[in-house]
């Protein structure tokens, strides 16, 4: 009969890496990321156009956001784009958003 071998059982984990672990199989983390993008992306610009657009997502730094229209594409690039970087940066300190890519869609406003 060969040696028993005691195996102690492993020390238990921290409730920092359970809910961490937890946070990333239920993608919490994204949605409460997302939900701070499109916070900060309202008060960047605003009722009047926050009702007409929505954020698509953040990708190297480059914010993508649908626009209802090419006409509000143009108003936004080319009158309000330092602005919105501008206040962004303040309101999301973590993020590095270096430029906006702003498209024109189709969509629901919420």
């Amino acid at each position: 009969m060969p040696p028993i071998i005691y195996k102690p059982d492993p020390p238990p984990e921290s409730i920092k890496e359970v809910l961490a672990r937890l946070f990333t199989a239920r993608g919490w983390g994204r949605r409460s990321a997302r939900l701070h993008l499109e916070r900060a992306w309202s008060e960047a610009v605003g009722v009047e156009y926050a009702t007409k657009s929505r954020v698509l997502g953040l990708k190297r730094g480059i914010l993508e956001v649908e626009v209802a229209s090419g006409v509000l594409v143009q108003e936004l690039a080319h009158y309000h784009k330092r602005r919105i970087l501008q206040t962004l940066s303040e309101k999301l300190p973590g993020e590095k958003i270096k430029d906006l890519r702003l498209r024109v869609g189709s969509f629901e406003s919420s």
